[in-house]
């Protein structure tokens, strides 16, 4: 029996509120029958994922989490009430289901909503009949959901782990080119390695450096942006006909009409029957989320340099091992190209897109880079020899 054929024995009616759980009029293909238990295993494998997910939230996420998991077992309803009987024993769910829940449970992170993401974007509802119209617009729904909840973590992510990847992939492609331009003008195996420990060093310190100077003096820019204390003390001594205090609430963005009653309740002048939003509100410390990561200078500095030194050291590894001439450099620019798949695959979960695609392009430049390196290399050799 065709897909086509099953799905005109289902009644999805006009109701969009849920899934209809309406017994097929006629005996399902084994085809549907295993396509069916698939997305149930799928179903109650995602359910778990945000149920994990939200073990490690609280608050609103917590709840929004909680509420796709829910979702999901409507939709595994729908999968049972068609099997009915030959639901048979539950099935693994796909290798991809599996390795989400596998990141939710030991890790929690935006790696795995990000991965969530580019699941719901891709589920198979919307090609087959035999899921009901609300299904398909759920998972719809679900992408942007987790979308929002993703952004939230990718808005987290601190200096240090930018400082991370891209200090990695830095390490990686300046000195595989280093390398390659050095063995290409014909020095000695001993002059390569030289240069890629140097290059490693050199490297490492300057983005250590960079880094630190970068976050602290961003560090520095946001201190000078917040108010300070300095109205307490000094109100009491303004003239009250020349009040600058009132320059100070307006040049913070405040209305005229609220920089007036801060202005008069500072100065203990206040009695009005007033609007008292625009009254003096205690400052309550803001609540830190357990899954935010603040950079220091310090630490981002420390990842920057590790990370860079981390991604260096691999070009020269042949070479570290007294591997000499084109075997070295092959197996250098290989273990490089892995790392570079690696690296941008990693970019690419983060920002939502394809981490295959993310992943091929850091490697096209990367060996780009390395390739125009090398035939400098060999044109300096040339004009030298």
């Amino acid at each position: 029996m065709s897909q086509h054929a099953t799905s005109d024995s289902f009644n999805h009616g006009p109701d969009r509120s849920g899934p209809r759980h309406t017994a097929p009029a006629t005996t399902p293909s084994p085809a549907d029958i295993k396509r069916w238990r698939q997305y149930l295993a799928d179903e109650r494998a995602e359910a778990a994922v945000y149920r994990d997910l939200a073990q490690n939230r609280r608050g609103e996420e917590r709840q929004i989490l909680l509420a796709l998991a829910e979702a999901e077992g409507r939709h595994e309803a729908h999968w049972l009430q068609l099997l009915g009987d030959q639901a048979g024993r539950p099935r693994p769910a796909s290798l991809r289901s599996q390795f989400l829940g596998f990141l939710a449970r030991h890790f929690g992170s935006v790696f795995v909503l990000a991965l969530a993401q580019r699941a719901e974007s891709r589920s198979p509802y919307a090609a087959d009949p035999t899921a009901t119209p609300a299904m398909v617009a759920d998972e719809q729904i679900h992408e942007e959901v987790v979308r929002g909840l993703a952004t939230r973590g990718r808005n987290r992510l601190a200096g240090t782990f930018r400082a991370a990847v891209f200090g990695a992939n830095d390490g990686l492609v300046s000195n595989l080119s280093l390398v390659m331009g050095m063995a290409a003008s014909g020095v000695g195996s001993s002059v390569v390695l030289l240069s890629g420990v140097a290059g490693l060093l050199a490297g490492a310190l300057s983005m250590g450096a960079g880094e630190f100077i970068s976050v602290r003096s961003q560090r520095e820019l946001l201190a000078a942006t917040r108010p300070t204390q300095i109205t307490l003390a000094a109100a009491p001594s303004l003239d009250i006909e020349h009040n600058e205090l009132l320059l100070v609430y307006l040049a913070r963005g405040m209305s005229r009409e609220a920089a007036e009653h801060r202005v008069a309740e500072r100065m203990g002048l206040l009695d009005c029957d007033c609007d008292p939003s625009l009254s003096l509100q205690p400052e309550l410390p803001e609540a830190r989320d357990e899954h935010e990561a603040v950079g220091t200078a310090w630490s981002a500095a420390a990842s920057s340099f590790c990370f860079f030194a981390s991604g260096a050291i691999i070009p020269i590894l042949p070479f570290l091992f007294g591997m000499t001439g084109i075997l070295a450099l092959v197996l250098s620019a290989a273990l490089v190209g892995v790392a570079l798949l690696f690296t941008g695959g990693v970019v690419g979960l983060l920002s939502g897109t394809s981490p295959a695609s993310r992943g091929l392009r850091q490697l096209g430049i990367g060996m780009g880079a390395a390739g125009v390196t090398y035939l400098l290399g060999l044109a300096f050799g040339a004009v030298v020899a």
